[in-house]
């Protein structure tokens, strides 16, 4: 009987070896990436209250009741707020159209919002849709992709893939050939962000000319120094994912293939994992307290190495995806000027490079 027993484990730690094969990456954790200089502003406190408020939504509630008042308390988060865009629902591909006054239509942002693939909508992400519309002069297109656990999560993938062929030759008010093209996304919307980077170089799409990807998540192995250092630190993910960190790698991988029916180890899950030459202009944020620190500076560190002009830019002391808590929060204002000046440089450096003679 031992000896069948020690056969299953030796035959499952085998197949763990063989099925998640990890490439080293420590050395990525030794790169200097500056953190900007200053303290987190008074209105801090106040996000550090909503975080709370969004802990005690679901709080006593368990499966599929917390699960459906996150939802319901991540849809409120842009309640209140003054926001001057138009908001125009598509039902096919499933989304919501931005539009902030006078910007130019046939110039297109595709935004996947975050939520760890279960939560979040473009409803709750408003604010942050609201002022890339402004900043990039564009119509956002807000994608509805579908949620986990009630779709599978390749699911999710595909309608980002959609979406983003789509918008290149419609935009809000029919079919209109896309001049300038961005994706950004956030969190879990980060990662397909990066993903679907990955996707277009591959299938031989236009690329876009500049994305975004605000706290993303890269990597599903969860073996970054930051996952389980800023536990602490990082008011929002901490208290829900801190509990991983007393679990064994090796379990978690496979308890994420059986969830995601992918393995963390695919880089349609984990963009880093992935090869992340030839992509575009990318503008990564991260807050050096969050738990997700390390998964954009390893991201960022091997796209330079493989030729990708990716940029990180640290905040101290955010939380995670400080963007949506603007404009409460001076940090998420001067989060969004960075981006504006981010595509602002790369349409710059594309003009040039156009007007240059002898090169195409």
């Amino acid at each position: 009987m031992l000896w069948i027993l020690l056969a299953i484990i030796a035959l499952i730690i085998a197949a763990t070896l063989i099925l998640f094969r990890l490439e080293d990456l420590t050395h990525l954790d030794s790169h200097d990436y500056p953190v900007r200089e200053g303290t987190p502003s008074e209105a801090n406190r106040e996000v550090l209250g909503r975080i709370h408020e969004l802990g005690e939504s679901s709080r006593g509630l368990k499966g599929k009741a917390r699960l459906m008042a996150l939802r319901k308390h991540m849809d409120g988060l842009s309640e209140g707020i003054a926001l001057e865009s138009e908001f125009r629902y598509s039902p096919e591909p499933r989304g919501e159209w931005v539009i902030a006054p006078g910007v130019n239509t046939r110039r297109r942002l595709l935004y996947i919002h975050g939520g760890a693939w279960a939560a979040g909508s473009p409803r709750s992400h408003r604010t942050v849709t609201d002022r890339l519309s402004h900043i990039a002069n564009a119509a956002v297109f807000a994608v509805d992709y579908r949620l986990m656990p009630e779709h599978r999560y390749m699911d999710g993938v595909r309608d980002c893939r959609r979406a983003y062929s789509w918008l290149l030759d419609n935009g809000p008010d029919g079919p209109e050939k896309s001049e300038f093209m961005a994706i950004a996304g956030d969190s879990a919307g980060g990662s397909h962000t990066l993903g679907l980077l990955a996707w277009v170089r591959d299938n031989g799409l236009r690329q876009a000319d500049a994305a975004i990807a605000l706290s993303p998540s890269t990597d599903l192995t969860m073996t970054a120094p930051s996952n389980r250092n800023n536990i602490g630190t990082d008011p929002l993910l901490g208290p829900v994912f801190g509990g991983l960190a007393k679990i064994p790698l090796p379990v978690i991988w496979w308890a994420t293939w059986a969830a995601f029916r992918v393995s963390p180890t695919n880089p349609v899950a984990s963009p880093l994992r992935g090869d992340l030459h030839n992509l575009p202009p990318t503008l990564i944020h991260a807050s050096d307290t969050e738990m997700l620190l390390d998964n954009a500076r390893r991201y960022a560190g091997k796209a330079r190495v493989q030729g990708s002009q990716v940029t990180l830019h640290t905040w101290p002391g955010m939380v995670h995806v400080w963007h949506i808590f603007g404009p409460l929060l001076p940090e998420a204002e001067d989060a969004f000027g960075d981006i504006q000046n981010f595509l602002q440089d790369v349409e710059a450096a594309g003009s040039r490079q156009t007007s240059t003679p002898g090169i195409s």
